[in-house]
């Protein structure tokens, strides 16, 4: 964070100040939550959660080097007490970034957030120095503290925005007023909680609607409820995707036999050749949009092409490709789903697995509310038409529905198998798996199949396989 004294702080963030004897003390350091990553120069803030008071870590923290805490009451060391932490942070978050002068770029979309802003990440690092969101750290706790590790040298501040309904994100667009602000897609990821995809693009259009008129809204051509965003803002627009009116977009999109996509690279001021490390042809339009980001910050075509194909992916367990020595390829894209992160991670298997043996392990899609029979058993289909050897469903009554939609699509019988747990998933991937095949694992954060992915990764490196 830039440094600010005590004084200005609680000033900011309207608290008072208590046990503090020197309120010029600066706070040059992070601003943290977990009491774990206390330091020197570093401000404290202590949440109540539903196990843990962080109020309780107060005096280790500050015996660690922290400055002071952010409090909702006194706790006998230096503190700002304020009526909400929580506000307070935001505040504190607000009055740093207009400090700062940085740009701020923000993102949403239902599919794809972090991988993309892990893109332009990326890209603009090339340019000036960058902060971004780590990992999916993107609610009105996450998104302020990413702001706060900003610095004095900060050129960029790419800032991924989640939503669960209606206003989210414009309060945290209130927080961190974004120059450029970029709708990936508008799918349906959590629409048991919006309603609609309909409600959903109300929520993520939020968005360009914070834009100032000096602004630039990013759009996705190839998404008609993202295109008619256009008319809800006063910033500029720029489109990217497929489409021939995008301004910003891919023509001969094709994929490596390893998975891997490349494209011809398209931009108003130029073209160049891209071919990326990422797995999936769904990361296309995700480098299309930090294309059409960076493309606006100034960057050439070819500056940004080269920086595309050698931008890897920075958070775990989304499409996390590990080569076993026995030659059996695991897929862990276990951090999360919904359908259409499902149905492209199937295709980028079907592409991976050419002329091997492929396996899905699948789970729960959450939050999906009257659709989530429907979606999925067309998930279940779809393995079944991508030509899937064979789908692992693992869990309970939604895996189930994968399973009977992939049986009734191709009366796969042994070809698609339901286990109760993530073990019963290991013991049978351990005792069939052989060398060659390729194994994708996927479901929601909640189901918890990154464990099947780790137990495969470390039977690899054990030289466990069976030799059928």
């Amino acid at each position: 964070m830039i440094a600010l004294p005590l004084a200005e702080i609680a000033a900011v963030v309207g608290g008072q100040t208590y046990d503090i004897p020197d309120p010029s003390v600066q706070v040059t350091g992070p601003v943290i939550r977990d009491s774990r990553e206390a330091g020197p120069g570093t401000l404290f803030v202590a949440f109540v959660g539903e196990r843990v008071d962080g109020h309780d870590f107060a005096q280790a923290v500050v015996e660690a080097g922290a400055v002071a805490v952010l409090a909702s009451h006194p706790v006998g060391v230096p503190a700002i007490v304020v009526d909400d932490v929580q506000t307070a942070l935001g505040a504190l978050a607000r009055h740093v970034v207009q400090r700062l002068g940085a740009t701020l770029v923000a993102l949403t979309g239902s599919a794809g957030k972090t991988s993309t802003k892990d893109l332009i990440a990326q890209v603009l690092q090339r340019k000036a120095p960058t902060v971004w969101t780590p990992g999916s750290f993107n609610n009105e706790i996450g998104l302020p503290l990413t702001a706060l590790s900003a610095t004095e040298e900060t050129k960029f501040l790419v800032l991924e925005m989640g939503a669960r309904g209606i206003g989210h994100i414009r309060y945290l667009a209130g927080l961190t007023p974004p120059k450029i602000g970029l709708v990936l897609n508008v799918g349906t990821a959590h629409i048991g909680e919006f309603g609609g995809r309909e409600q959903i693009a109300q929520a993520k259009g939020e968005l360009v609607e914070s834009l100032p008129e000096d602004g630039t809204a990013v759009l996705n051509a190839d998404d008609p409820l993202v295109r008619a965003m256009a008319s809800r803002t006063k910033a500029k627009v720029i489109l990217f995707g497929e489409s021939g009116e995008a301004d910003v977009r891919a023509e001969n999109v094709r994929l490596m036999d390893s998975g891997q996509p490349a494209f011809m690279l398209h931009t108003p001021s130029g073209a160049s050749e891209v071919t990326m490390r990422l797995y999936g042809e769904h990361h296309v339009s995700n480098a299309l949009a930090a294309a059409a980001v960076a493309h606006e910050l100034g960057m050439s075509a070819e500056e940004i092409a080269t920086a595309l194909s050698e931008a890897g992916s920075l958070s775990r367990w989304r499409m996390e490709v590990t080569e076993r020595p026995d030659g059996v390829t695991v897929v862990n894209d276990a951090y999360n789903a919904n359908p259409e992160s499902m149905r492209a991670a199937l295709r980028a298997l079907a592409a991976m697995g050419r002329g091997r043996r492929t396996w899905a392990v699948l789970g729960k899609m959450a939050e999906l509310g009257d659709e989530a029979l429907a979606e999925h058993d067309a998930v279940g289909r779809l393995a079944v038409r991508l030509n899937v050897g064979k789908l692992v469903a693992v869990g309970g009554r939604e895996a189930s529905w994968l399973q009977l939609g992939a049986y009734n699509e191709g009366s796969w019988g042994e070809e698609s198998v339901h286990v109760s747990d993530a073990q019963a998933a290991i013991d049978l991937l351990r005792s069939e798996l052989r060398p060659g095949d390729v194994v994708l694992v996927k479901a929601s954060r909640s189901v918890g199949l990154e464990s099947v992915a780790q137990a495969l990764v470390e039977t690899g490196a054990e030289g466990e396989v069976s030799a059928r």
